[in-house]
């Protein structure tokens, strides 16, 4: 911390540096050990588009829950997404009208919730970036050799370098670095992300998540500045290598293709999104029932500021349900309702 305002003090001006964290498992270190108020006085820390649930768009969401009411239909998702509201409720709300409804840990406890469910369509709504995507790539390979047929997938996976291009090209303010999720580097490896520097004059570390990697990736941003020099940095080795995890990207590989993605906050965005390719069409959810998100506005409620918080527009107390109207037990928006969600970790 000495090392961090030692390195601020060697840059102009005398505001914070703002600094974003895209994760939201750095937003919750952040949070849970105060050093973004003990940082305050050299370094602002903005939140990302980094919590997978957040950036669900509001008319996948919207299609979901709607789904969700179909008869003999089972549907499966990771737990902050039963909570996420909607236009027309939630998950969880959906459940107690008689929704079937199930929460799962891994992709793979999909497989036993279809053989224990022969006459119901178990449907798995697969949500996260890079980090989670290889295991539902798993899970279609599996069932495929199983030759389940009451299992498919409504793919909501998101891939973070297209969201980052994307955030970035579109003015990023007085972003002066990112802070790269480690987890989502383990797979992806750290040249996934040379862009960030090469194309787009961004300087970036890759970084894990106890608080002395956070202080750590703060450093060595801070060192660039004062250095005039602009790259991406992996202060994660224990983890990332520069290529990735093989296996993975090989499995995602085999059943995804890039395609098109609506992000909340973000918009759509080309090549964002994983699709299930033709071959494994018959665990395509889409393909099999006919799904199509509505174009309507909404997703939460209408004074919730998500959108912002998670292009790191504005910090979640500038919201004006933040602490009041929205609070974990009662989110008005999906930034309070995640795990990951900013508006959770600075509450």
């Amino acid at each position: 911390m000495r090392r961090i305002r030692s390195l601020r003090r060697r840059l102009p001006g005398d505001d914070p540096v703002p600094i974003m964290e895209v994760c939201g498992t750095h937003s919750h270190v952040l949070g849970k050990t105060g050093l973004r108020e003990l940082l305050g006085d050299a370094v602002e820390y903005r939140s990302g588009p980094g919590c997978p649930v957040c950036v669900t768009d509001p008319t996948d969401l919207d299609m979901l829950v709607r789904f969700a009411l179909q008869e003999k239909v089972l549907v499966a998702a990771y737990g902050d997404l039963l909570r996420v509201p909607g236009t027309e409720g939630s998950l969880l709300e959906q459940k107690a009208r008689g929704a079937r409804v199930s929460l799962v840990y891994s992709a793979l406890d999909v497989l036993e919730l279809a053989r224990q469910n022969e006459k119901q369509q178990v449907v798995f709504a697969a949500t996260g970036f890079e980090t989670t995507a290889p295991g539902t790539a798993l899970l279609i390979l599996e069932a495929k050799a199983a030759g389940l047929k009451n299992l498919s997938v409504l793919s909501l996976h998101k891939l973070m370098p297209p969201a980052l291009r994307q955030l970035l090209s579109a003015g990023r303010g007085r972003i002066e670095g990112l802070i790269l999720p480690g987890h989502v580097s383990a797979v992806t490896g750290r040249r996934a992300f040379d862009f960030l520097a090469s194309e787009l004059g961004c300087r970036a570390v890759v970084a894990g998540f106890e608080p002395l990697d956070v202080l750590h990736a703060t450093a060595l941003l801070l060192e660039m500045a004062a250095a005039g020099r602009c790259a991406v940095a992996n202060a994660y080795r224990r983890v990332v290598s520069e290529e990735g995890n093989t296996a993975a990207k090989e499995a995602m590989a085999e059943v995804f293709a890039p395609e098109a993605a609506l992000w909340r906050g973000l918009g759509e965005i080309e090549d964002s999104g994983l699709g299930i390719k033709p071959g494994y069409a018959a665990f395509d959810a889409r393909r099999r029932f006919g799904l199509e998100p509505g174009r309507a506005p909404g997703g939460g409620r209408e004074t919730c500021r998500c959108g912002e918080v998670l292009r790191g527009a504005i910090r979640p107390p500038e919201c004006p349900l933040f602490g009041t109207k929205c609070t974990p037990a009662h989110p008005q928006g999906v930034c309070m309702v995640s795990t990951e969600g900013a508006c959770a970790s600075y509450f």
